[in-house]
């Protein structure tokens, strides 16, 4: 028989906090979901999360980075991985929660360059790391093809308070795939 480590136990509070963190933000938005209400709803001490998650731009992070999980980089060609990538991140925008989790910490990262910082190299480098091996792509134009594509779903979820409809992330993928590949989808 071995011996349990003092203190309640810890595996499964990331899986219990992240899918506390998207119900919380999906019921009350992303500004009434503080980290005590997330805390509250996972049925742990808020200190438990502090002690993890720093900052609430910390915690949506992990949550996102674990909601996204990798990207599925599936085609023959050029406009196949794109194309699946942009309906891939349109489906993810569009599961409860995250949609609002991902453009509330995109707007606080705006007047937060910690937050910031931990956007583009926690959650946006690994994406465009795998996108330019993919693609053979410079970093540039990898960043504007996920600018145009995440700033569009985004977008859409704060004017609409909706996710894009199948139809227009149709669209939009005839739209930005010429650009990207030289030629019609």
């Amino acid at each position: 028989m071995t011996a349990r480590p003092p203190g309640r136990p810890r595996s499964g509070v990331h899986a219990v906090v992240f899918a506390a963190t998207l119900s919380t933000v999906h019921e009350l938005g992303y500004a009434r979901a503080t980290v005590d209400r997330i805390a509250a709803a996972a049925g742990i001490a808020k200190t438990t999360t502090y002690r993890r998650w720093p900052t609430k731009g910390a915690l949506i992070v992990d949550c996102l980075l674990d909601a996204f999980g990798p990207i599925p980089l599936e085609g023959a060609g050029r406009a196949e991985l794109m194309s699946s990538a942009i309906r891939w991140i349109a489906a993810k925008i569009a599961e409860p929660g995250v949609g609002d989790a991902f453009a509330g910490v995109f707007s606080d990262a705006v007047s937060d360059p910690a937050l910031r910082e931990i956007l583009s190299t926690r959650l946006q480098d690994p994406y465009r790391i795998a996108l330019q091996e993919a693609l053979g792509e410079p970093e540039n134009r990898v960043l504007f093809f996920i600018d145009v594509v995440v700033g569009t779903l985004l977008h859409r979820m704060g004017m609409t308070g909706e996710p894009m409809a199948d139809d227009d992330v149709t669209t939009l993928t005839e739209l930005v795939l010429p650009h990207f590949t030289g030629s019609p989808p």
